[in-house]
């Protein structure tokens, strides 16, 4: 049972999906409300204030690309989507309008509440937009000083490497992709240059990973990005 009763709203035109959801969230203790499309939930949540959305994409109306577009210019709110096997263009359009991941269907039960609790976990931490200092799992970055901590080792890092891991660490958890890393870190016009990221992302294990053939802090998602898991957590 969660410790507190977070609302999630559910946006989806499948009526079994809608139920399953329901059913499997509302047994964990969350309280759930459903709408059929984009349209519907932004009515709904006038009303009623979620802690946080789960969308399909393909739905009449308006669509969970256009919902997560819609949200993100007036909210933070954690969003995962749910996308059918296959769709990684439609995945990628997805987080690049603001969704902070993804569950495939058919999906596992397990699996999509590690998703919920990991993205309620992260919207719970109070952000320190001041601080200069990035203390999470087993890293510590100074912003300021380009100084990296791994397990209180010291790491020496490049410019762009230190850039890389910095935008990854500041979106820890969350699945960041290859459009949005190389326009935070290279510019816009360097979003078609994924040999970029690929370059700098293999230094970086190199440096950080215990073992580069089995990556535990810098996770490739396959066609899609990278997801940062810091460890310790």
């Amino acid at each position: 049972m969660v410790d507190e009763k977070h609302r999630i709203l559910i946006v989806d035109d499948e009526p079994q999906i809608t139920r399953v959801l329901k059913t499997t969230l509302s047994s964990r203790g969350y309280s759930t409300r459903s709408a059929s499309d984009g349209d519907d939930a932004l009515q709904l949540m006038k009303e009623w204030s979620p802690d946080l959305l789960i969308t399909d994409l393909r739905m009449p109306n308006m669509d969970g690309l256009e919902l997560c577009r819609r949200l993100r210019t007036k909210s933070q709110i954690p969003i995962i989507v749910l996308s059918v096997r296959g769709e990684e263009r439609t995945k990628v359009e997805a987080l690049d309008a603001g969704a902070d991941d993804y569950v495939t269907k058919p999906f596992s039960t397990n699996e999509l509440l590690a998703r919920v609790r990991a993205a309620l976990r992260r919207a719970s931490t109070v952000p320190q937009p001041d601080s200069h200092v990035v203390v999470v799992g087993d890293f510590r970055i100074d912003l300021q000083a380009h100084g990296v901590q791994v397990r209180k080792q010291e790491v020496r890092l490049t410019p762009k490497e230190f850039d890389v891991l910095a935008y990854l660490a500041q979106h820890a958890g969350k699945i960041v992709t290859h459009r949005a890393l190389l326009a935070a870190v290279w510019g816009d016009t360097s979003t078609e240059q994924p040999e970029y990221l690929r370059v700098v992302i293999g230094h970086l294990r190199k440096k950080l990973e215990p073992d580069e053939a089995a990556p535990r802090y810098i996770v490739t998602e396959p066609w899609i990005g990278y997801r940062f898991n810091p460890g310790n957590e």
